[in-house]
């Protein structure tokens, strides 16, 4: 086994290489900062590989929107992740290398588990690849790329096929496993938790077997439990009566054209005018659904435990398809009502993943069915060779955009060693429209972990809102009148940020008694204290 799998890993790191490239030529110094998302998702991690070790109890009180507590559960957990990248942070890494490198191995990952359970589903390791180059480097995933959770997908095959084994034979062994696995989904996306009991739930019904069925339930209830700590704050945070209401699903809804938009280079001209979001790209490619509808005709055919799996996989697809065109359908509107987790969820798109994930399995049987018809074997290992090469070139994206990162200015180091309690708030403070502008604060504080009034997430919470409205007319005077009231204690200046208006800015500033210039620095920084 190890043999192939060390070949299917180096090909899948070779693949997120260049798919990512150029940001995989320099990590450490290319982003994705030009999206707010991927701002937040490297301050994620950074606290968590901050806080963790030292502080665990206060792991969800992150330091965004404060003095707000558990505001981590205002986007996704990425334990799991920041888990792995912890150490990078521990030896100096910076946040951006930090989440470069864990989007590369997200995405090396989710590949190599999809080709692990394709593997022993179609008994060849040269069709599996096929698999896990379509699970991973599809046109979803790779226009989500500032969304580390997206890349971080590898639990979702695994939880297909401890679940499937448990269908076939119960067995503590598979089940601790499916639990484990249900529990490391739990701990990396809200997402593909619910995606992952989707999963459990149509494999027990296709299998048809009580005993099954039964197993890979309690499975699942062990693999809750053991997520406690990561889901109870979020379900304390959904017991404050906050719901994303369908009208906001239905903005981030995928439509049937979604099915036909690729942002490949092969497909982009003819599929542009379809495309709405970066959300609503789901297109798998002509390859991949020529080698899906021949690998689930051969399937069923076939019979056996393969039938069964291409019952599931055709289920989980239309699922998956369905769900993802949110409110606009009947079935989202009722699980809406009855299943709590469902409200919790913004972009119903994303259910267009299960979808893509089944194409992924079933082109891998599709492929093996016709390497057993060739002989002699090096033909099955060009066959296998040409379809890798067809798929990525229908998924590439072309260089991607980024952006070059410098490190967090100095100036914001001068908070880590303030000694008094702190509250820092960064000023332009943005309308809500406009939150995202705040990634760049975000991102830089994890040079200090101080409490900051300001953040960026999913959700907004009132008091933000509430500070919005006057401060974002900052230097006014009632602005200056909330930075009192709210306690804050030092405030950040962005002149290069306010435009022409800058020297006036700076004008009123120093004629301030109630602020004490701290620092300044050459990009237009300026550091003040707040004299209460």
């Amino acid at each position: 086994m190890r043999r192939p799998a060390a070949a299917a890993a180096a090909l899948f790191l070779a693949l997120a290489i260049l798919h990512t490239w150029p940001l995989s030529s320099a990590p450490w110094r290319l982003s994705l900062n030009y999206n707010a998302d991927a701002q937040l998702n490297e301050w994620i991690v950074s606290w968590i590989a901050h806080t963790l070790p030292a502080h665990p109890t206060r792991l969800f009180d992150g330091n965004i929107f404060a003095p707000e507590p558990r505001t981590l559960t205002y986007s996704e957990p990425l334990v799991a992740p920041a888990l792995m990248g912890a150490p990078i942070r521990w030896l100096g890494g910076s946040p951006v290398l930090t989440f470069n490198l864990l989007l590369i191995a997200g995405l090396t990952l989710t590949a190599l588990s999809a080709w692990f359970v394709a593997w022993r589903w179609t008994g060849s390791a040269s069709a599996a690849l096929l698999a896990g180059a379509l699970a991973a480097f599809n046109v979803h995933l790779l226009t989500r790329l500032p969304h580390l959770q997206a890349a971080h997908a590898w639990g979702l095959p695994l939880v297909l096929y401890f679940a499937d084994r448990l269908v076939d034979r119960p067995n503590t062994r598979d089940a601790a496993w499916l639990a484990v696995t249900i529990a490391a989904v739990a701990a990396t996306s809200v997402y593909w938790l619910v995606f992952a009991g989707m999963i459990v739930v149509v494999v027990a019904a296709a299998g048809l077997r009580v005993r099954g069925a039964l197993a890979i339930g309690g499975a699942t209830v062990i693999g809750l439990v053991l997520a406690l700590p990561v889901l109870t704050p979020y379900l304390r945070f959904a017991a404050t009566g906050v719901t994303r209401p369908l009208e906001v699903v239905a903005q981030l809804s995928a439509t049937p054209a979604g099915y036909f938009v690729s942002t490949s280079r092969v497909y982009a001209a003819w599929s542009a005018h379809l495309r709405t979001s970066d959300l609503n790209i789901f297109f798998p490619g002509i390859g991949a659904l020529l080698f899906a509808l021949l690998g689930l005709s051969s399937a069923v055919s076939a019979g056996g435990s393969n039938r069964r799996r291409t019952i599931a996989l055709v289920a989980l697809a239309i699922i998956g398809v369905v769900l993802s065109f949110g409110p606009s359908t009947s079935l989202y509107r009722w699980l809406y009502q009855w299943l709590p987790p469902l409200r919790g969820l913004r972009a119903a798109a994303r259910f267009g993943y299960l979808f893509l994930l089944a194409v992924s399995l079933a082109a891998a049987f599709g492929l093996a069915w016709l390497e057993r018809r060739l002989r002699p074997a090096q033909a099955a290992v060009f066959l296998a060779s040409a379809a890798i090469v067809l798929v990525s070139i229908e998924a590439w994206q072309g260089p991607l955009q980024t952006v070059p990162f410098t490190g967090v200015p100095a100036i914001y180091s001068l908070l880590a060693d303030v000694r008094t309690p702190v509250r820092l708030v960064e000023v332009p403070f943005y309308l809500p429209p406009e939150a995202f502008e705040n990634g760049e604060y975000v991102l830089n504080s994890t040079a200090h972990w101080q409490p900051l009034m300001n953040g960026y997430s999913g959700f907004l919470p009132d008091s933000y809102r509430r500070r919005a409205d006057t401060l974002w007319l900052f230097p006014a005077e009632f602005a200056m009148q909330t930075i009192q009231r709210e306690g804050a204690t030092h405030v950040m200046v962005h002149l290069e940020r306010f435009g022409a208006e800058a020297p006036e800015v700076a004008r009123s500033l120093d004629g301030r008694s109630d602020l004490h210039l701290v620092a300044v620095d050459p990009g237009g920084h300026r550091l003040y204290e707040v004299r209460h």
